[in-house]
């Protein structure tokens, strides 16, 4: 029994964590395609990819994500009722100044706004998400300006 605890604390002292440095990160420029994408779904695994969950060196107080492109938003799709039931709110600050649109007004105007509402609610609520959230790129339709990045596309 002693003899075990000693070969433990001997290999834990050699261990140690990695925390990634914010100098250190190789970001990538990825391509996502929404059409026919549900959008919740979207929005999770974007969140994910922004964060970079889906890196070995995925570190929490470090922004350690990758660029992400979002192409055809104006063709995600929302299940049920969401489209007529959910409701988008913003207030000018001055009495009387609330605004409300439903999703399916929201998508036929600002059909990015709609996957950008998505992913920044699940994204950190500091300034470490505010920095994730401008790494995405959300645009309407199949085009985007970002070519020179040659972005590497990723089904989600």
């Amino acid at each position: 029994m002693f003899q075990n605890l000693l070969f433990y604390t001997e290999v834990f002292k050699k261990m140690k964590t990695y925390s990634a440095k914010k100098g250190e990160v190789q970001r990538r420029w990825v391509l996502v395609d929404a059409e026919g994408q549900v959008l919740g779904r979207l929005a999770s695994r974007v969140a994910g990819v922004l964060r970079g969950k889906n890196r070995p060196q995925y570190t929490p107080h470090v922004d350690t994500g990758d660029f992400v492109i979002v192409v055809n938003a104006e063709k995600i799709h929302l299940t049920g009722n969401k489209a007529e039931d959910k409701i988008y709110y913003r207030h000018s600050g001055y009495p009387g100044g609330i605004r409300a649109m439903t999703a399916a007004e929201m998508l036929q105007k600002k059909p990015e706004q709609v996957i950008k509402k998505a992913v920044k609610g699940m994204l950190p609520k500091n300034r470490l998400g505010q920095a994730m959230l401008s790494k995405l790129k959300v645009y309407a339709g199949p085009d985007h300006p970002h070519e020179a990045q040659r972005p590497e596309k990723i089904s989600l």
